[in-house]
């Protein structure tokens, strides 16, 4: 197990490429399902776990790892499965998710695939909104093809802590607040809680923001607008994009903007829940204007209305 993740620091140049790897595992059940790697630390054995009072009901305990306290969130109970206790099987996959370090108690760990966004596909519309799904995708496996539940981590840790999204008083510029009425943003992110949380907290500016689920969908509305003859610099204030998305990730989709002379010149905020200083190295090689770390209200509309001042001086 220890080597399993062993190289993980030298998978990073596969951000950028419109691919990923996957941590496969079982959550006490034939199914599998899968974290992206990048987000993952490490995969250890289901060490002994301190209870915690009044801890919320999906938080099974506390453990140590390397002198680090890291609460243990139960997988199996964040997406609503029945409670299957633990076994031999169990192990902890320890993950750093929005700044902040969590472990997933989780059953069998298979191992890691590499694959294309291409090849992950949205969740359908049919298993309605309750789930707790990103994408999904299919490995072959014994002459079979099987089914793989990539979790929506953002909903998971939604649940647990609560996300604030008031904007305190001293943070807005009152000179230039009214400026952001009309103005309209770009927005593609495959969570769902990750565009409610952008969308709440940007909607109290007055910004309009216009949803996509993938970075190929927000591509496409972009050179719709660019055929229509619709100067797209004019129309959106900035471009915010999440790192990993089905179909085209955000790196690509900002290499896809900076390559399209129509396009080139839109503002591109990376958005994203992946830690890791080869985050900045990928921003500066595609050409993201900025960086920011989910989810941090404060900082959003900093960037926002930083963005907006300069907007203005060019006016």
């Amino acid at each position: 197990m220890a080597g399993l993740l062993a190289s993980v620091d030298q998978r990073t140049q596969l951000v950028g490429e419109n691919r990923l790897e996957l941590l496969l595992f079982h959550l006490h059940s034939r199914h599998f399902f899968a974290l992206n790697v990048f987000k993952v630390k490490e995969v250890v054995k289901l060490p002994h776990l301190n209870i915690i009072p009044n801890a919320h009901p999906k938080v099974c305990g506390v453990t140590t790892i390397r002198g680090e306290s890291i609460p243990v969130i139960d997988l199996r109970k964040a997406i609503c499965m029945p409670d299957c206790g633990q076994d031999t099987d169990s192990n902890l996959v320890i993950t750093e998710y929005n700044r902040t370090i969590q472990a997933f108690l989780v059953g069998k760990v298979d191992q890691i695939v590499n694959t294309t966004w291409q090849d992950i596909m949205p969740t359908p519309s049919s298993v309605g909104k309750n789930h707790y799904l990103t994408a999904l995708t299919k490995i072959k496996r014994d002459g079979a093809e099987h089914i793989v539940e990539i979790i929506d981590v953002e909903k998971v840790l939604a649940e647990i802590v609560s996300y604030d999204v008031i904007i305190p008083e001293g943070i807005l510029d009152k000179e230039i607040i009214n400026e952001f009425q009309g103005r309209k943003i770009l927005h593609a992110d495959d969570s769902p809680t990750a565009r409610r949380q952008v969308s709440d907290t940007l909607a109290q500016l007055g910004i309009e923001i216009i949803p996509a689920t993938d970075g190929q969908e927000a591509l496409n509305v972009l050179k719709h607008w660019a055929d229509e003859g619709i100067d797209v610099n004019k129309e959106l204030l900035a471009v915010i994009t999440d790192a990993e998305m089905p179909a085209m990730d955000g790196y690509r989709l900002t290499y896809e903007i900076r390559n399209d002379s129509r396009l080139k010149n839109l503002y591109v905020i990376l958005n994203t829940s992946l830690s890791g200083s080869f985050n900045q190295a990928m921003v500066k090689k595609v050409g993201c204007d900025a960086f920011l770390s989910k989810f941090q209200p404060d900082l959003l509309v900093q960037e926002m209305q930083n963005r907006l001042k300069s907007v203005l001086d060019k006016e």
